[in-house]
């Protein structure tokens, strides 16, 4: 070490000959011996500046970290305080470098400051210094140019975005800034006499700034800063309006720009406007479906590096060497950009945060985020200690004996050899990972010689051959002319190069897991397989999803042979695909809490209420297709498809209400609850709430959704219902509060049921509200009971028996279940009320049943799904004091199981009832899924078809009575 001792002597000698006292190096705090013995950048500055090293000493900074996030800012602030023009500037911003940097490397060096430590100070650092000198300039600026302003006499202000390790916050020793330069709108500046463009404006500003940083003087420099990652790169402007910015990377932007943007962040200047442009970007940066189409292109930038490593011989650089610092780069920003559009938690700019939400999602097992984050932290340690040695940009291992000695000691090895050994252990472990999840050193430019023939050869023989050589045996001929509609259709004649290419390397798989799948007809799993896979064809990312992830093959394929109705589905929500990347996930459905969760961290994301929207309508397919799966594979009794269905429901409408109240009440403000029994404000019989609460309002489902039964394509029907409120909104425009609740659940229905490329989020009906059509959409629960009493139809009351309030105010909900029991226990005439309900369902028999001979209408016909429902409506209807607490459920199950508990159904006729209901749901669904209406053969349930009619017979058809 005994360069190190001769850093130490310099430093003592210039002390000396500078007349300042230093205490013995052994009493230097916080390994500064070791430190100064390291570094010839520490042994230089303190030589020629030996009163620095004194101060640093004196002020106690080398012995402790900064005590709060701001403190580095502050000494900026203050080290500019008073700067009289751009020179002061340039000196000044020197000196509290100068001053910033030792300190840094000082503990860092000594061990006494950990990496994280380590980065905040340099990110803070950089930042105060490019946002104190653009402040000062700035102002200089408008005072000889005039203030900028855009054409509605706006002031405007630049935006500095910083990149790269700048961006999240984890800047090493000696790197660049990279920087973009931006402002939100063109205009000219408000100078009397010689006004300029803002464009004109802001460029010189940004050069002024980037000489600043960067000149180097007597003082040394800033930071080097690299403006190539703007549009347009080197040939590009300097700076560009936010306008400008969106334009270029919607025309222009290449992937591995995207991949630059995901740590893009404001630095300086106007840095809520910076934000708000950062939103506007988020689309190009991360698309709405899995992006797995840009692992190619990481691959090929992988590629590109790997081959400048190997001509400049870079195996010892521990940034881009092998298993280095930019392999735990790509690796963690290949899940940002094929997943970041999905998950809003794994854009965050800082990496080891992003693994550790990697890790929790199980997207990477634990110990591969251990291995990852330990690599990361190490490398970028070794980064900065590599640095610290002379303040130049460096990422080589030294091959110097004194150097290498130095470095292991920094890092705490006794040795080199020990170093060393550790260092390719990690490093073999990046490379490790490195190829798990992109794939290694893939040629992705190969194309399968079968994949070519599919889609380029016109020879039907030869193509017939192929076909029984994938295994499709008799069936090649027709297997053969279904690819060649593939190919010939107009959606693959329109295909770019990338993606033909995708697809010849997919098709050949494709056909073989279709010739191996399990099903009735291959040539029906080909016909909807080669469907969904012509849809795509035109987003060919998703045919890299597929060739990216085999085993996601096998569950597309498998899922369109057992269903037309999922093969629809994706082949008109084509992002729908992603789900198939995880049979964990894809076929175990998510309880309540978890569908909220999920459905809180799409909407997160959404900028807009367009993207909210296509948030919730993603969510609901998304989520259905995964109760699909379980249902097809028999991992989902009957009962918990239907309650997972309603679930799904349920929360698409709790936050459809919520969006939609946010709307209404942002233009008109809210109604407010009141209570009854007062008079106020000449508001008869109300008097408002003492705390001003917003009014009460619910969705109440009947029907399906009401009975918890919900089928796959089934409507929602729904009934809109508030309490007492305020005459009118408390809004800057107030409305009759009756309009507002109008509005409001006209927006809900809209919300609903607006038809978008993601397709719907459910069909509505409202036609169950009193008074139907003619009737208000929504309507008071006052006014709703005295219709239930007063005017409603006994059909009306049967209808009642399933519903239940899915979406509102909780009290407002207690009261309606407290309504709806009060109507169904209202007294009635048993044989009046036997009457009607038999005349309504033979009315339903005539006009709904089956009018052919043979067949059999599971839900129509006598014996099937209805008649069991009205005999359970017609029980509940008479007999609901003896059902004691099971009036309150509203699904037929548990009902039935409260007339067999009260003695009104026989423990046979019960379990009967019960069984049947079950199993004609359970065909249903089946049907739903093959997309066949629910007639079957007639013999299908031909007993017990017959023994539903024998209890409907014994019970209905005499006096009623069990």
């Amino acid at each position: 070490m005994s360069e190190g001792q001769d850093n130490i002597a310099h430093v003592l000698e210039g002390a000396a000959g500078a007349g300042v006292e230093l205490p013995p190096p052994g009493d230097w705090p916080a390994g500064g011996g070791f430190a100064v013995q390291a570094s010839t950048f520490l042994a230089d500055t303190f030589r020629a500046r030996p009163a620095l090293l004194r101060e640093l000493l004196d002020g106690g900074d080398l012995e402790q970290a900064y005590p709060d996030a701001d403190a580095l800012r502050q000494r900026v602030r203050a080290a500019l305080d008073g700067c009289a023009d751009k020179e002061d500037l340039v000196r000044r911003l020197r000196v509290v470098r100068r001053r910033e940097m030792v300190r840094i490397a000082w503990r860092d060096l000594g061990g006494a400051a950990d990496l994280d430590e380590t980065l905040h100070d340099l990110s803070e650092l950089a930042d105060a210094a490019i946002g104190g000198a653009l402040e000062l300039l700035d102002g200089w600026q408008r005072d000889r140019r005039g203030v900028p302003m855009d054409g509605e006499g706006t002031p405007q202000s630049l935006v500095v975005y910083g990149l790269g390790k700048l961006g999240a916050g984890e800047l090493n020793f000696s790197s660049d800034v990279d920087l973009i330069f931006a402002y939100p709108r063109d205009g000219e500046t408000d100078h009397p006499r010689r006004p300029v463009s803002n464009h004109e404006y802001f460029v010189e500003l940004g050069r002024t700034l980037i000489d600043v940083l960067q000149r180097r003087t007597a003082d040394g420099f800033v930071f080097r800063v690299d403006m190539r990652l703007r549009p347009f790169g080197r040939a590009g402007r300097l700076a560009l309006s936010f306008a400008a910015m969106e334009d270029y990377y919607q025309r222009h932007g290449r992937d591995w720009e995207r991949y630059a943007l995901i740590r893009m962040r404001s630095v300086a200047g106007d840095r809520a406007a910076g934000d708000r442009l950062l939103a506007r970007l988020a689309p190009f940066v991360y698309r709405r479906y899995l992006d797995f189409g840009t692992l190619e292109s990481l691959r090929e930038m992988k590629a590109m590096i790997a081959a400048e490593v190997t001509r400049r011989d870079l195996a010892a650089h521990v940034k881009l060497g092998p298993g280095g610092i930019r392999e735990i780069e790509f690796t963690v920003q290949a899940f940002q950009l094929v997943r970041g559009g999905r998950t809003p938690a794994l854009r965050d700019r800082r990496l080891t945060r992003v693994l550790t939400e990697l890790g929790r999602r199980a997207l990477l097992p634990g110990y591969a985020v251990d291995q990852l984050a330990g690599a990361y932290r190490f490398l970028r340690r070794v980064e900065n200690r590599l640095q610290e040695v002379a303040d130049q940009q460096t990422h080589t291992l030294p091959e110097d004996g004194h150097g290498r000695a130095v470095l292991a000691r920094s890092m705490d090895f006794p040795d080199w050899d020990t170093f060393s050994r550790t260092l390719e252990e990690h490093r073999e472990r990046v490379r490790g990972q490195f190829d798990q999840v992109l794939g290694g050193e893939v040629d992705d430019h190969a194309v399968d010689p079968a994949g070519s023939l599919l889609i380029s050869s016109q020879d039907d023989e030869a193509l017939a051959n192929l076909m029984r050589d994938f295994g499709f045996g008799d069936d090649a001929d027709e297997a053969t002319a279904q690819v060649a509609r593939l190919r010939d259709s107009v959606e693959r004649r329109a295909m770019d190069e990338t993606g033909e290419r995708r697809l010849k390397r997919l098709l050949p798989d494709l056909l073989r897991a279709v010739a191996a799948a399990e099903a009735e007809s291959p040539l029906t799993t080909l016909e909807r397989v080669l469907g969904v896979v012509n849809q795509v064809l035109r987003r060919s990312t998703y045919l890299a999803l597929l060739h990216e992830r085999p085993i996601t093959v096998s569950h597309f394929v498998q899922l369109c042979a057992a269903s037309p109705w999922i093969a629809d589905q994706l082949a008109e929500q084509p992002q729908l695909l992603d789900e198939l990347l995880d049979a964990r996930t894809l076929y175990a459905p998510p309880g309540r809490a978890e569908l909220e969760a999920d459905l809180d961290e799409r909407l997160a994301g959404a900028g807009d209420l367009e993207q909210e929207l296509a948030a919730l309508r993603q969510f609901r397919h998304r989520q259905v297709l995964r109760v699909a799966a379980a249902d097809i594979a028999g991992a989902l009794p009957l009962m918990k498809v239907s309650d997972h269905l309603s679930d799904i429901a349920e929360v698409v409408l709790t936050r459809v209400l919520t969006l939609a109240w946010r709307d209404i009440a942002a233009r008109h403000g809210e109604p407010r609850h009141v209570h009854a029994g007062h008079s106020q404000d000449g508001v008869r019989g109300q008097s408002p709430d003492g705390d001003g609460e917003p009014a009460r309002f619910v969705i109440v489902a009947y029907g399906k959704l009401g009975g918890l039964e919900l089928g796959y394509g089934s409507d929602l029907d729904l009934v809109f219902l508030h309490g007492d409120s305020a005459a009118s909104t408390d809004g800057a425009r107030p409305v009759d509060a009756q309009v507002f609740f109008l509005r409001l659940a006209q927006r809900v229905v809209h919300y609903l049921t607006t038809a978008t490329p993601d397709g719907t989020l459910y069909p509505v009906d409202t036609r169950l509200r009193p008074h139907g059509k003619d009737g208000m959409l929504a309507t008071s629960l006052a006014s709703f009971e005295h219709y239930q009493r007063e005017e409603a139809w006994t059909w009306e009351h049967q209808a009642l028996v399933r519903a239940r309030v899915v979406a509102g105010n909780p009290d407002l909900a207690a009261a309606f279940a407290a309504v709806r029991e009060a109507i169904l226990l209202l007294p009635r005439d048993p044989h009046k009320l036997l009457g009607e309900v038999r005349d309504m369902r033979t009315r339903m028999r005539a006009e709904l049943g089956s009018k052919r001979g043979g067949e059999f209408d599971i839900k129509q016909d006598p014996g099937g799904i209805t008649d069991i429902e009205f005999m359970v409506q017609y029980a509940a209807l008479r007999w609901g004091r003896r059902l004691g607490s099971h009036l309150r459920f509203t699904d037929n199950i548990r009902l039935l199981e409260g007339l067999e508990a009260a003695g009104l159904l026989s423990a046979e006729d019960a379990a009967l009832l019960n069984g049947a209901y079950k199993r004609y749901r359970e065909r249903m669904h089946r049907l739903s899924l093959q997309q066949r209406s629910g007639v079957v053969a007639l013999d299908a349930f031909d007993e017990l078809r017959a023994q539903v009619s024998d209890v409907w017979h014994r019970l209905m058809e005499g006096d009623g009575t069990p």
